[in-house]
């Protein structure tokens, strides 16, 4: 950007601040009306700058939340009285058949109040409206609520009567309801003896019992499958270290070939004859020399030379064989002139390559040696310690 840009950006950053600045000072009048929070959103507070004879402070304010007065308070609590003849019920329909929990609640989301309740009968239900047994009268039980609401220091009564009748049931509910009845009155017409037998029909059902059993299916299938689980992740790991084995066994055998492969070459020999001379020669147990007899007789079979070499470099996996099965094939059909030189050069590099990775193997054989090194030190530092620090205190 030029310098002529930059001095306008600053010029025109100065003039509106400036007009900013006497805006706010001379002309933005502040408008002193305080604005109260809605009924039941609570207070809030508000900061203030006050100046008064050249001097100025910072004042803080707590402003409470609009309040309810007068005729506003009757009105509050006739919505309040209308609110909970729709809460109380809960799960029921009506307050002439209370089958299900009531829903006493001590305050309502959207109103300011707070409710306490009494009760006519505190062992038919508590005061969160919860119903204490299931032994009730089928003509219904009469409970009187009373719930006394309160803002601030004003309060109102609210008075329902209620009918509490037991739970309807139907099906089965009422089936494994009534069996679990029948129980229990066994239970109590025997406890003279030692021992009950458990009915084997109630209410004219046949009933086949049972102890309630911890299901073991689930743990039997956890553990197949975890076992599949096991083998197959070990399975892998043994390929992949078999891989590994494989790959490092290669790798240290490459710089020799290399080196002999050149030593044939500039002997005179043909590229075909310095590979099977290699191949027949090698020891049996080592993998390059089977994958160069698997190449040899591949060309007695009809491959091609050059394939040869590539499947050769191939089925080995590794950079630099791949890397010689190319150079090999190449070097067919451009002629092999100067082959030797080329693989003298690469056997240098491979054996340098070598070097590098037996310092590097052993830089991380000295570093892992250093956890268990640390291990012993901290134990037995422990042992020093220990005996020191409660010899001290005795």
């Amino acid at each position: 950007m030029k310098k002529k840009s930059l001095w306008v950006i600053c010029i025109i950053t100065i003039l509106l601040s400036t007009g900013v600045f006497v805006w706010e000072t001379y002309f933005d009048s502040f408008d002193a009306t305080v604005t109260r929070n809605d009924y039941g959103d609570g207070k809030k507070t508000e900061e203030y700058e006050v100046t008064v004879g050249g001097k100025t402070q910072n004042i803080t304010l707590e402003v409470s939340e609009r309040e309810y007065k007068g005729e506003e308070i009757t009105q509050l609590f006739r919505k309040v009285e209308k609110e909970l003849d729709k809460v109380i019920l809960g799960e029921n329909t009506s307050l002439d058949r209370v089958e299900q929990n009531l829903n006493l609640v001590t305050k309502l989301p959207d109103y300011p109040v707070e409710i306490q309740w009494e009760l006519s009968c505190y062992n038919i239900l508590n005061i969160e409206g919860t119903i204490l047994t299931e032994e009730l009268d089928k003509q219904g039980t009469l409970v009187e609520l009373r719930g006394t609401i309160f803002y601030k220091e004003e309060k109102m009564v609210y008075v329902r009567n209620v009918m509490v009748y037991p739970k309807t049931r139907k099906g089965f509910e009422k089936l494994f309801y009534d069996i679990e009845q029948e129980l229990k009155k066994v239970e109590k017409n025997t406890r003279g003896k030692e021992k009950f037998q458990l009915p084997k029909t109630i209410a004219g059902k046949s009933i086949k019992w049972g102890m309630e059993k911890e299901p073991h299916w689930q743990y039997v299938l956890l553990i197949g499958f975890g076992t599949v689980a096991f083998f197959v992740y070990k399975e892998r790991e043994q390929k992949r270290e078999k891989e590994r084995k494989k790959r490092e066994e290669l790798l240290r055998e490459y710089p020799s070939l290399i080196s002999n492969f050149a030593m044939l070459l500039s002997a005179g020999t043909t590229v075909k004859q310095a590979w099977e001379k290699m191949a027949q020669n090698g020891e049996e147990q080592r993998l390059v020399y089977e994958e160069m007899k698997i190449a040899s007789r591949e060309m007695q079979s009809g491959i091609s030379e050059a394939e040869a070499y590539e499947r050769f470099g191939k089925r080995c996996g590794v950079t630099p064989y791949i890397k010689f099965g190319t150079m090999l094939s190449q070097n067919l059909r451009k002629g092999s002139k100067g082959l030797s030189g080329i693989l003298r050069v690469e056997a240098i590099q491979s054996f340098e390559n070598r070097k590098s990775a037996a310092r590097r193997l052993a830089e991380e054989t000295s570093t892992r040696l250093l956890i268990p090194m640390v291990g012993m030190l901290v134990v037995v530092l422990v042992m020093i310690m220990v005996p020191a620090f409660l010899t001290m205190k005795l």
